[in-house]
């Protein structure tokens, strides 16, 4: 899902950016004396985008300006909540370690990543393993995916991650909790003959 959402993302903003592009170019080349097409909105270099006419058009009406208000802030809270959506870093960098002398040890949030991936890959009825580190360097959060083999019992190879791999991170990087959010799916396999 996450994927198809990045997908989205990317395609919105490239369209975007090329209409915004486009527009800003193609008025700035009209303001240079390039000849614009008959059925431009802007005409030439002294022409303007907006007439007076069409600016004052609606301001005797008592709605326009705070309907025009409303949509402008609108527009501008989503454009803040899609930039944070955005900028906002989803992976953990760093992790820091208490090393118990008053100093601390930062670790890669990828090397625990790796490190959990791998014990977990290597559990009796896991086939693959996907993991992300969220939260903060004081206190990472470890999401997880696994895929199940047909003759895997989710419960089981849950015990065995959490008594295993998640508790191993926890202890080897001193952190007074891990908390986790373990998802399970089964892989598809064909079904056997039974004769």
């Amino acid at each position: 899902m996450r994927t198809v959402l990045r997908v989205v993302n990317r395609v919105l903003l490239g369209l975007a950016g090329l209409v915004l592009v486009v527009l800003g170019g193609s008025v700035l080349a009209v303001g240079l004396g390039v000849r614009p097409p008959s059925w431009w909105v802007h005409d030439g270099p002294r022409d303007v985008l907006l007439s007076d006419a069409d600016r004052t058009r609606w301001r005797a009406e008592g709605w326009w300006w705070p309907t025009v208000v409303a949509v402008l802030a609108v527009c501008l809270l989503l454009a803040l909540w899609w930039l944070v959506a955005v900028v906002r870093r989803r992976r953990l960098g760093e992790v820091l370690v208490d090393t118990g002398d008053g100093e601390g040890a930062l670790l890669r949030g990828r090397a625990l990543e790796g490190v959990l991936i791998g014990e977990a890959t290597r559990l009796d009825g896991v086939a693959a393993a996907h993991g992300l580190l969220t939260g903060r360097r004081r206190a990472p959060r470890a999401r997880l995916r696994l895929a199940l083999e047909p003759h895997a019992s989710p419960a089981d190879t849950l015990d065995r991650l959490t008594g295993g791999a998640l508790a191993h991170a926890r202890d080897s990087a001193r952190l007074p909790a891990l908390p986790a959010e373990v998802r399970l799916r089964e892989v598809s396999h064909r079904a056997r003959r039974v004769s």
